[in-house]
């Protein structure tokens, strides 16, 4: 579990956070939302140590972010799959290559296993068949035609896909999605958002999804916190969200809202 303690956070004159205090429970999917600027990337950061607080703390599994070491801060991010915004893929490098990076800075040299890793994150995310039940050439065949692949050849919901199975890599038990639906269309939102829900129950991991984009917030939360003005505006189910009475809530809703795919 993870508890957030009256985070605060400013960039200058800037105050982005202004108090912040929730907990993310095992298990569930938690959907963070806000206008763009409300601080929602920015809390990510703060929860996994990329980011100082001003003010306040983050706790992981009872052991506070800010005073970890930094051998304690990398054995904690281990625990912890980064979806970024726009799958953040290195252009130079095959998909092979950006899924097992980590695992390389990690000391982690063993072929056999990287192979194995990237084969079984890719089969996760949909990008290559189900080997243990399908035809092994098929599996083969796909597997060497998309893990050497860059980037640039890849659709768009093909690199958030890659950007998800880069995440999974090492079996974490937190997955943080950052804007998961951001550039893609409908049809493609639609299928990202089937993905983190898959995962995390076919996984059992516990997900943090940022997003402005209220029909995956629909489609994949089981709960749900909205900033505004540096603080928790909301924090309840999603049907509390949509029958809200707050005005700020219901500007958002009507704002972010997308047309569902039939």
């Amino acid at each position: 579990m993870i508890h957030v303690y009256n985070l605060h956070k400013r960039f200058g004159p800037k105050r982005v956070l202004n108090g912040v205090s929730f907990e993310i429970r095992s298990g569930e999917t938690l959907a963070v939302i806000g206008k763009s600027g409300s601080g929602k990337s920015v809390l990510l950061k703060l929860i996994v140590g990329l980011l100082q607080p001003d003010e306040g703390w983050v706790e992981i599994e009872g052991k506070r972010v800010d005073q970890m070491n930094r051998s304690e801060l990398l054995e904690m991010r281990r625990k912890i799959g980064y979806v970024f915004q726009g799958a953040a893929l290195f252009d130079s490098m095959t998909v092979f290559e950006n899924l097992t990076l980590g695992l390389y800075e990690h000391g982690e040299r063993k072929v056999e296993y990287l192979e194995t890793e990237a084969r079984n994150r890719l089969t996760d995310v949909g990008l290559l068949p189900n080997h243990s039940s399908g035809n092994a050439d098929e599996f083969e065949v796909s597997w060497q035609l998309i893990s050497t692949k860059k980037p640039a050849e890849l659709s768009g919901g093909m690199r958030k896909r890659v950007g998800v199975a880069r995440a999974l890599v090492g079996s974490p038990e937190y997955v943080f999605y950052d804007e998961p639906t951001t550039g893609l269309d409908p049809v493609t939102s639609e299928q990202i958002d089937s993905l983190v829900c898959d995962l995390a129950e076919k996984l059992d991991v516990t997900s943090v999804v940022v997003t402005h984009d209220i029909f995956s917030v629909w489609n994949v939360a089981d709960r749900v916190i909205m900033l505004h003005d540096g603080l928790i505006h909301f924090e309840g189910e999603p049907d509390a969200l949509r029958s809200s009475s707050s005005p700020i809530v219901q500007e958002f809703v009507e704002r972010y809202n997308r047309t569902p795919v039939s």
